[in-house]
């Protein structure tokens, strides 16, 4: 069995592992016949000049009486995003427990990722606070330029999600909350950019949305954001971030492009090119109509008229596009009791013997018939894949 990649300090290891085992009176050199080594060895390990295997690290735990949950956590699990909250304006109660719940599904991720010995990998942009001016106009360039730097240029963006999680390494969550909450915005040094999107909002929106958390990423970095439903808010922080998400959805060259092409011969915008744009770039129909009204290729108030004469529906969508909503496997993410992402990292602990079933449980907050269903499922997944190729790390 090769050495294990844990991302716990070697030297921090060693002292947790020295204390457990002055703590259970057990000499080095009784440890270092329990995992067949040298006294030497074990001197080493103690010290953080060698870093013990996953079998050795199970043989000590049980030796001392604790768990390699206990030897392996890592002090930045403990992050707590609350308080950041706290110092907002928002009084209502939705957001408290909309911030608890994304401090749970950020510390379970982290200490799971530090069982595994995964290191995530965060690539951060340049922040670029606001400006005096018009914070419209720095929006437009901002988002122009992060385009550039990720490499995507001009074109339709149509997962907004994995361009954060993927490219830059922020920690994205879609989780059912209050209908009122859109998302939640923290960021923290040890955990980098932390996003809550409501799954229960229809994925076009949940791009607004995360684009807009990511116009706060990139403009007000350390100050957290919870974003409502309702009139939007007037500050120019806020108008910065709503700018933002429009300019970096449907960059204004692209769109007009795409709408020279769209309306080619009609004199009148009608409610089946609003269905096609905004299908080409991904985004609600309020959306793509109010980025129009923003570049000046439709009348101000476009919007308003269409709202007032019954709106652009589901049904008129269906006729234009033969299809009726695309799978949305983020949303459907949301129906399980645990992500996606952390059932995974956490049924991979369990058979590496990290965790017991209990410890799952307890990590992921749920009972021990979900913690044995996930680790079933997975189980089974793994006997479907008997004879797949090994991954190369």
């Amino acid at each position: 069995m090769t050495d294990a990649p844990f991302a716990i300090d070697p030297v921090m290891l060693g002292e947790r592992l020295r204390l457990a085992r002055d703590a259970a009176k057990v000499t080095q050199a009784q440890a270092a016949v329990a995992i067949g080594a040298a006294r030497t060895t074990l001197v080493a390990i103690e010290q953080g000049g060698r870093r013990p295997r996953v079998d050795e690290l199970q043989t000590l735990a049980a030796l001392y009486g604790t768990t390699l949950n206990a030897l392996l956590r890592r002090e930045s699990a403990r992050v707590d995003l609350r308080p950041r909250f706290r110092r907002g304006q928002n009084t209502d109660g939705l957001v408290e427990p909309a911030a608890a719940l994304l401090t749970d599904l950020v510390k379970s991720e982290i200490e799971l990722e530090d069982l595994l010995g995964i290191v995530r990998v965060r690539n951060e942009p340049p922040e670029r606070p606001l400006l005096p001016g018009n914070v419209l106009a720095q929006a437009e360039e901002d988002a122009f330029e992060l385009r550039q730097w990720l490499g995507i240029g001009d074109a339709p963006i149509h997962d907004v999600v994995s361009i954060l999680e993927l490219q830059l390494g922020a920690r994205v969550f879609v989780r059912r909350l209050e209908s009122k909450i859109a998302g939640l915005y923290a960021y923290d040094g040890a955990t980098g950019p932390c996003i809550l999107l409501n799954a229960a909002h229809p994925r076009e929106r949940r791009a607004q949305t995360a684009a807009h958390e990511l116009g706060h990423y990139i403009s007000t970095r350390r100050a957290p954001d919870s974003l409502y439903e309702g009139p939007p808010e007037q500050t120019r922080e806020e108008r910065y971030a709503n700018a933002f998400a429009r300019a970096f959805l449907t960059p204004a060259r692209t769109l007009k492009v795409m709408f020279r092409d769209v309306t080619a011969g009609a004199a009148k915008l009608t409610r089946r090119h609003v269905i096609v744009l905004a299908h080409a770039f991904g985004v609600s129909r309020e959306a793509l109509v109010r980025r129009l009204e923003d570049i000046q290729l439709v009348p101000s108030g476009t919007w308003d008229w269409f709202d007032r004469t019954g709106g652009i529906t589901n049904e008129q969508a269906y006729q234009v596009l033969g299809h009726g909503p695309e799978f949305d496997p983020r949303g459907r993410d949301a129906e399980r009791p645990v992500s996606l992402r952390l059932h995974l990292l956490a049924a991979e602990a369990w058979k590496r013997g990290l965790l017991s079933e209990g410890q799952v449980a307890s990590l992921l907050k749920i009972d021990r018939v979900h913690a044995r269903e996930l680790i079933d499922a997975y189980d089974a997944d793994e006997e479907v894949g008997d004879g797949l190729p090994r991954l190369q790390h």
